[in-house]
């Protein structure tokens, strides 16, 4: 059992996003620290009329200085307190996805603030970003294991994916490396059908992007038969759908020459090299490339990394958005599909439907909506943990002016 180690005060007026469900409590919204207590232990939050608000732990490197475990003020954080965040974190996923490969925790929409479990397979990667909580991840692990086993899943390797750089503005050095026996780090997984080679040591984050898992596989519908153009696929993640659902070509592009070498791997494993090719080339270059070629498409995707990370930023990838999205459309034949999405936390919904219509306002296309989408369910949304909801993705038939 671990012991709070002091009581933080908060100043008048703070608390408020606590108080309306979430985790975080920032530097400057603090008045006092009653206690003797380092960095990654466990405090006791109260707001400025003495209400305990929960238990958190503490990291004065960090702006986010407290990430609360509980609400529970009279909470014991032992082994079984973890052992409950570790089976209702996996009985969830038992419910609500296919568990060959998911995201097991997902940080503080699991209530294990700072801390990913990806499961690919056989293999776990964990990704530990704040202090308190990787002092407790080799328990998490662990328990993790035992709960698995129960239903007769075993675990044959365990790999560190925390070389983020988020972790040295934790005061923490990045980690990377087996937490287990070394085992061959190329995973090969099954999903919607379609085959992969997951480099855990080497992909980006931890290999793979579980959260698209329904997204890709929503898209398979529309290909039967087209022409695809897949932008930044990665690995070929969506490219390697719209194949296996039957389309006639798919070319995917990707600035990454190691991404294109994977995705080029993948088309192999699943008898589409035929039909499925890779280029490697930047997305912003090559469309107005395209478009003078007078090059069409039956469907076009659009899957950029995030092109914000911070509020500050969020006019610029605006104007990203905006010009990738105008890029894209143009590209689509009339009455043909487009999809596209955004996986950065600060363009919110409603910023980013703004940008698609200004996108197609410009370039004189009328949108039909076919679905609106967010990440898969093993990446839940906590309504009250804002920064939960990240990804958006639409599906639409693109048309021309009337």
């Amino acid at each position: 059992m671990d012991e709070i180690k002091a009581i933080v005060g908060l100043k008048k007026g703070e608390g408020r996003t606590l108080r309306a469900g979430g985790l975080w409590v920032y530097d400057n919204e603090i008045e006092s620290i009653t206690g003797t207590v380092e960095n990654g232990e466990l405090v006791l939050v109260k707001d400025c009329n003495g209400y305990p608000m929960g238990i958190g732990f503490i990291n004065r490197n960090s702006k986010i200085t407290i990430r609360l475990l509980t609400r529970n003020k009279d909470a014991v954080i032992d082994r079984e307190f973890f052992r409950k965040r570790v089976q209702d974190a996996w009985d969830y996923r038992k419910k609500t996805v296919d568990t060959s490969s998911c995201r097991v925790i997902f940080g503080e929409a699991d209530y294990v603030p700072g801390m990913v479990v990806d499961k690919f397979e056989d293999v776990l990667v964990v990704q530990s970003l704040a202090l308190g909580i990787d002092r407790y991840k080799m328990l998490i692990l662990e328990l993790l294991q035992e709960e698995m086993a129960k239903d007769g899943v075993t675990i044959r390797g365990i790999y560190e994916r925390s070389d983020a750089k988020v972790r040295e503005q934790e005061g923490m050095k990045r980690e990377k490396g087996f937490l287990s026996e070394p085992f061959d780090t190329k995973v090969q997984i099954v999903e919607n059908g379609v085959k992969y080679i997951v480099d855990v040591e080497d992909g980006q984050k931890t290999g793979f992007f579980l959260d698209q898992k329904y997204n890709r596989l929503a898209i398979q519908k529309l290909c039967k038969d087209a022409r695809v153009l897949d932008c930044f696929t990665h690995t070929g993640s969506f490219a390697l759908n719209a194949g296996i659902a039957g389309a006639k070509e798919v070319i995917g592009v990707d600035a990454s020459d190691l991404g294109c070498r994977q995705a080029e791997e993948n088309a192999r494993l699943n008898g589409l090299e035929d039909r499925v090719t890779f280029q490697c080339a930047d997305v912003f270059e090559l469309l107005p490339e395209l478009e003078a070629k007078g090059e069409l498409f039956d469907v076009v995707i659009l899957d950029p990394p995030a092109f914000t990370k911070s509020r500050n930023s969020v006019k610029n990838a605006m104007k990203g958005y905006r010009e990738i999205n105008m890029r894209g459309m143009k590209l689509v034949k009339p009455g043909g599909y487009f999809a596209t999405c955004s996986c950065s936390h600060f363009m919110t919904p409603e910023l980013f439907t703004e940008v698609i219509g200004q996108a197609a306002k410009s370039v004189h296309r009328r949108l039909k909506q076919v679905e609106y989408r967010t990440q898969a369910p093993d990446h839940p949304i906590l309504w009250s943990s804002e920064e939960s909801y990240y990804l958006k993705f639409y599906i639409f038939q693109v048309c021309e002016d009337a």
